[in-house]
């Protein structure tokens, strides 16, 4: 599968013949009709959940493709919002349709649970900035004498709320889930996220990548069924380190936007809006390492 695009980069899209009902960090949404709407994956990059004002060419495309590629993967263990309703159909207009072409999915219109799913299977990011104050992540308690990147003894379900866009999204423990989302949704939302990384990982590791965490979003229908959205196990959701130069003890080098987080945390930079603009070898290199990820994973 060839990690090149058709389509020139693209912050923001501006679809004419469809309404806009939704723009996150990264998304661009569109209602198409009252059972389907289209999702555009745009090039911005979020860090800090700040969006950063410079493209990342091929970007949208490859967390598409790459998406694309999982929803297909797991269907045996969730339904997900993918459907097969004509791209042609929901955008008539060739011009605009070539814009957003490799971009794009057509889904159906569920209801978003306000819970961000996230899976760790090494101790990283916020969860080792938990463990090192308090030795818990998430309200599990976990052993002592981890160092950063160390592989847990097993996959933990550590949630998040959801957070509106420019605030932070905050762990949760599982009790506040429950509170949220009632019991029954709760556990099935644990259980399925815990599958998918489960079987998401062991793909990566036989192509030489270590996911280290990811993060699920799902939704339900009218009948309350779960289903999964948004986008799947991709370098924005996920940690994504190569096997080969892995060692516990520092943050590892990543297929990822940990990348760029660690090139803005050199910056004299608050973490807040407006982001600072990226060197263009941050962004060639940025680039390279999204395609990396698409093509090891899914070729």
């Amino acid at each position: 599968m060839s990690a090149t695009t058709a389509s020139p980069p693209l912050l923001q899209s501006n679809l004419k013949s469809l309404k806009r009902i939704h723009q996150g960090k990264v998304r661009d949404i569109y209602a198409v009709d009252d059972q389907h709407m289209l999702i555009v994956t745009t090039d911005r990059l979020s860090a800090f959940d700040v969006v950063l004002p410079d493209p990342i060419p091929g970007k949208g495309s490859v967390l598409t493709r790459i998406s694309r590629f999982w929803f297909d993967k797991t269907r045996h263990i969730i339904p997900n919002h993918l459907t097969d309703f004509p791209l042609e159909r929901a955008v008539p207009d060739p011009a605009e349709r070539a814009l957003i072409a490799d971009r794009s999915m057509v889904v159906r219109r569920l209801k978003a649970l306000p819970i961000e799913a996230v899976v760790r299977g090494y101790l990283i990011g916020s969860g080792w900035k938990d463990y090192q104050q308090t030795g818990i992540v998430c309200g599990i308690t976990l052993p002592h004498g981890l160092r950063q990147a160390d592989k847990l003894p097993q996959a933990l379900f550590t949630p998040s709320s959801k957070a509106p866009q420019g605030q932070h999204d905050e762990n949760i423990s599982y009790e506040k889930v429950v509170a949220t989302v009632g019991n029954g949704l709760a556990e099935q939302i644990r259980a399925s996220a815990l599958a998918l990384y489960g079987f998401a990982a062991e793909h990566a590791l036989k192509r030489g990548i270590i996911m280290a965490d990811t993060k699920f979003e799902f939704g339900v229908d009218e009948a309350g069924h779960l289903t999964l959205i948004d986008e799947a196990l991709t370098p924005d959701s996920s940690r994504f380190w190569p096997m080969d130069t892995y060692a516990p003890g520092s943050s590892p080098p990543s297929f990822d936007k940990q990348f760029v987080r660690d090139y803005l945390e050199t910056l004299d930079w608050n973490k807040r809006a407006p982001g600072p603009s990226l060197p263009a070898q941050i962004i060639a290199k940025t680039s390279e390492k999204y395609a990396e990820a698409l093509r090891r994973l899914t070729e």
